[in-house]
């Protein structure tokens, strides 16, 4: 949070655009660095987390304007509102602890939950359906690309097996019957990778990326910049070649690498250790 609220801190009044306000976390630093001047349009496809938000920004009254909607239409919605240029933009990929935790949609394995993990609950297939109707290389393929997982195939052929999966403890056990005991990692979970893949297919969170990638850089006036913050290797891979391919006469790499959470912020805040900030500055 501390390098989000310096590096993305606008230089000038104008506009912030937090594509994936969340919890409202990044936003509040953001604007609590900067001048009342300020004003922050932050979007968000989970109406819950909308609202919570809401309330932490609430104290900033009308410099906050939050909006229902994908980052990958963050164009589309500033240009409703009649935004034609921000001082800087934010994207934190993935999901919120809150939504981990408390939102019974299936994101953890810790718990047993309907297999759900859309982060808009009113649009859109759930996990189940894409479990229980797609064949076994579709998911294999899924699983593999979302969530580099080595046993993808065999993951998938049990779980054509078991089929119908309703609940997250079973779709735990169906990758705890896949993939040999000896090869299970050491840090994290043996479902780790299955669960992320299928969450980035169900919201379509690469293509998401992609498009946003594509559009929002046009709006960020002259030294606005662009942060993007993700856990996730190929995530990250396609932020790295956009800001390669942009970075010509008109943009710039803060940084050729990306920042890393140090240490201490890692012990505080173990789900931060995969993070990956990379930021894109306008120039010309």
């Amino acid at each position: 949070m501390d390098e989000v609220a310096w590096l993305l801190r606008p230089r000038r009044e104008g506009w912030v655009i937090d594509g994936t306000v969340g919890m409202g976390g990044h936003a509040e630093a953001v604007l609590a660095a900067s001048g009342e001047e300020t004003r922050l349009l932050g979007l968000d496809t989970d109406p819950e987390a909308l609202a919570r938000a809401g309330a932490r920004l609430a104290r900033f009254g009308g410099r906050v304007t939050l909006a229902h909607a994908s980052f990958r239409d963050a164009a589309r919605v500033a240009a409703a509102h009649g935004i034609v240029e921000t001082q800087s933009a934010l994207l934190d990929l993935g999901v919120s602890s809150y939504q981990l935790d408390e939102s019974g949609r299936g994101f953890s394995f810790q718990r047993d939950e309907p297999l759900d993990m859309r982060l808009d609950p009113g649009r859109g297939p759930t996990a189940a359906d894409l479990l229980n109707h797609l064949d076994e290389e579709a998911l294999a393929r899924i699983i593999h690309e979302h969530g580099e997982e080595r046993y993808a195939r065999r993951i998938a052929r049990t779980i054509v097996r078991r089929r119908p999966l309703r609940t997250t403890g079973e779709l735990v056990a169906a990758v705890r019957a896949s993939v040999p005991r000896a090869a299970w990692p050491r840090r994290t979970h043996v479902a780790t990778r299955t669960f992320q893949a299928l969450r980035m297919a169900v919201n379509d969170e690469t293509g998401a990326l992609r498009q946003s990638l594509q559009e929002i850089p046009g709006l960020l006036a002259l030294g606005g910049r662009l942060g993007v913050i993700s856990f996730h290797s190929g995530e990250d891979r396609i932020v790295k070649q956009t800001f390669r391919a942009l970075a010509a006469a008109t943009y710039a790499e803060l940084e050729p690498s990306p920042l890393t959470p140090g240490a201490d912020e890692v012990r505080a805040n173990p789900r931060a250790r995969s993070a990956k900030l990379r930021v894109l500055e306008r120039i010309s």
